[in-house]
């Protein structure tokens, strides 16, 4: 019996002691997860692109930036303020397209990538690269893209889906192609990005314009393997086939949108 007795305490002796957490020990945060791109270079279905030369940026005329001035690629203004033009002469639209961002730098987009609210999205990347590019892998660093809002915003917070409802975003998605500008991310995209309506590219109307040849070589990966749609056309190469809208007047067919009853509402 005391040879039992002493095999007993000998085992408790050995066992670990569980001491359980304190209830006022602040939890630890999780660690950052480690991004790691593809084998075929993309990092969560997102493209490389290097960030643009500052000396290639030019900021937007006065009137069109929320907030921070926007700044573009230079080859991209002359269009984007015939886009302007032909917006505010159609009733329903008018002057009412912004600029809600431009270019960002690498780190910039580093800071939207985890900043503020979203900084669990470091951890959850996955979940946050459906929304939001990572720092390296985001068109806005190139300096031909755009995320176009409203003001007033007409009930339609920026960067939402329901942009493309208002007749802006109607009118963008019938005509944004004829000044080059096409939608990165149409809904359903093999990339597994959100649709994103309000986020456009430029890559001109044809390679003979001034500047569109770069903006075609550097998206020419994205543009072959992962389509926009509406694309841009090339309006010098097929005027004959072009037939304009009248100005003064929205197309007379709405543009078909997917349903989005069931989407998570993304704010970036």
């Amino acid at each position: 019996m005391r040879k039992f007795k002493s095999a007993v305490i000998a085992a408790a002796a050995l066992a670990p002691v569980v001491v359980p957490p304190s209830a006022s020990a602040a939890p630890r945060a999780p660690e950052p997860a480690v991004l790691v791109a593809a084998a075929d270079g993309r990092m969560l279905g997102h493209l490389p692109y290097g960030d643009v030369p500052t000396g290639e940026l030019v900021a937007v005329p006065a009137g069109f930036s929320v907030g921070a001035t926007c700044r573009l690629n230079r080859a991209v203004l002359p269009d984007l303020e015939r886009l302007r033009t032909a917006a505010a002469d159609t009733p329903g639209v008018g002057n009412t397209l912004r600029g809600i961002s431009c270019h960002r730098s690498i780190a910039h987009q580093t800071a939207v990538f985890c900043h503020g609210a979203h900084h669990a999205a470091c951890v959850d990347a996955i979940d946050r690269a459906r929304s939001v590019a990572p720092p390296g892998y985001s068109e806005h660093a190139t300096g031909y893209a755009i995320d176009f809002g409203l003001r007033p915003t007409r009930a339609c917070p920026d960067v939402n889906y329901c942009f493309a409802s208002t007749p802006a975003g109607q009118w963008l998605l019938a005509h944004a192609s004829d000044y080059g500008f096409e939608l990165s991310f149409p809904a359903g995209n093999a990339q597994g990005v959100t649709w994103e309506p309000w986020h456009w590219r430029w890559v001109g109307t044809g390679p003979d314009v001034p500047g569109a040849a770069a903006a075609r070589s550097l998206f020419a990966r994205a543009r072959s393997t992962f389509p926009a749609r509406p694309a841009a056309r090339d309006v010098r190469a097929a005027n004959a086939a072009v037939v304009p809208v009248p100005v003064g007047r929205l197309a007379h067919a709405a543009v078909p949108l997917p349903d989005i009853s069931r989407a998570r509402v993304r704010r970036r």
